[in-house]
């Protein structure tokens, strides 16, 4: 039975310089009944009681250097690895997933998209796996329809790398008609604890019918859920989702 009054858990959406779907993922967070406040990049600590962070697309430092290099030096990001360290939750969009990656809390690497093409449009991805906390509440082979918005999604890593990724199941979407080039078809991956996720499709905007697609609901409800039922941090390598 649902305590009604228990607080909305609260998400930290944290924002760099040239972030720009901060706002459309608070929205779409507060939407679904969360309470989510946007964090500036040089905040050496997360607000207290939060429960999940979210990494939002956009353009952090302009992609100087590469997309997220910099962005992994904000000193927000010592307490986000802490918290993604102790079990904590956290979700990577676009230059989120890129951010991951830099920080070498996702595996693999995000590069420039095959033809050197900028994609933005609806894409079809496939949900790989649903013991994420993510995809909690989707089922294995489900189709969803997220938009993409990016010039570097294509996703790479070296063999053993995507051996163990596909050993460990932590490929969890996979594109329908792969629209970048990305290594498998992938769209999105977890870590081994399976407790931080990065895609490229931006579930923020599928979040609702009006956008052109709810689905991207799922996902986040997926996440909401995780944290609303009070469901305890794993450590490491555990599978609690």
């Amino acid at each position: 039975m649902t305590d009604r009054s228990a607080p909305a858990p609260l998400i930290a959406v944290v924002v760099f310089p040239g972030s720009n779907d901060d706002r459309d993922a608070q929205l779409a967070l507060e939407g679904l009944g969360a309470h989510a406040v946007r964090v500036w990049h040089t905040d050496a600590a997360l607000p207290g009681r939060t429960a999940a962070v979210v990494l939002p697309g956009g353009f952090s430092y302009g992609d100087y250097l590469r997309c997220g290099a910099l962005a992994r030096f904000s000193p927000v990001m010592q307490a986000v690895t802490r918290l993604a360290g102790d079990g904590g939750l956290v979700l990577g969009i676009c230059n989120g997933f890129q951010i991951l990656t830099e920080a070498g809390l996702l595996p693999g690497a995000l590069q420039k998209n095959a033809g050197l093409k900028f994609r933005c449009q609806t894409v079809e991805m496939r949900v790989e796996s649903s013991t994420t906390v993510l995809t909690r509440l989707a089922e294995v082979g489900q189709i969803l329809r997220i938009p993409i918005n990016h010039f570097e999604g294509n996703f790479v890593c070296d063999p053993d790398t995507l051996r163990r990724i596909r050993e460990a199941d932590q490929v969890v979407f996979r594109y329908v008609e792969n629209p970048n080039g990305s290594l498998d078809d992938i769209a999105g991956i977890c870590n081994e604890g399976r407790n931080v996720v990065g895609l490229m499709p931006h579930p923020e905007r599928a979040s609702e019918s009006v956008l052109g697609s709810a689905d991207g609901a799922v996902l986040l409800r997926s996440l909401l859920s995780v944290v609303s039922s009070g469901t305890p941090r794993a450590p490491s390598g555990a599978k609690p989702w």
